[in-house]
């Protein structure tokens, strides 16, 4: 497994504009960011291939999340624009270090997660 620290969470208002970052104490094949509220499954978001750097989304994030990797830092973000209030999560990294295949978006491609930040998003 890897460690795994995140940060760039907060408030801000709909329309506005978060950027989060998490760091991997070393390297690992795949890094996706997840978020889910209180009562719902854990939901993927977007995910980097560092292999093919390919980049993954899931629907509703489309046009308004860019999901990017610095490999030298192992660090990967996810810039958020136009957020919405339905935006709001607590979002989680997770990296792959064991080179699953299969489908980015289901929790059991990632074997490591951070602890979670919160991102809310008003009215």
């Amino acid at each position: 497994q890897v460690q795994l620290v995140e940060s760039g969470g907060g408030s801000v208002q709909a329309g506005g504009s978060l950027r989060l970052s998490c760091e991997a104490s070393r390297w690992t094949y795949s890094m996706g960011w997840f978020r889910q509220v209180p009562g719902k499954e854990r939901e993927g978001v977007a995910a980097f291939d560092s292999f093919t750097d390919r980049t993954y989304y899931t629907d509703s994030v489309k046009g308004r999340f860019t999901v990017s990797q610095d490999k030298m830092k192992q660090k990967i973000y996810l810039q958020m624009n136009s957020l919405k209030p339905e935006d709001t999560a607590m979002y989680y990294c997770a990296a792959d270090t064991v080179g699953n295949v299969g489908t980015w978006s289901l929790t059991s491609h990632f074997n490591s997660w951070g602890q979670g930040i919160q991102v809310t998003v008003s009215s």
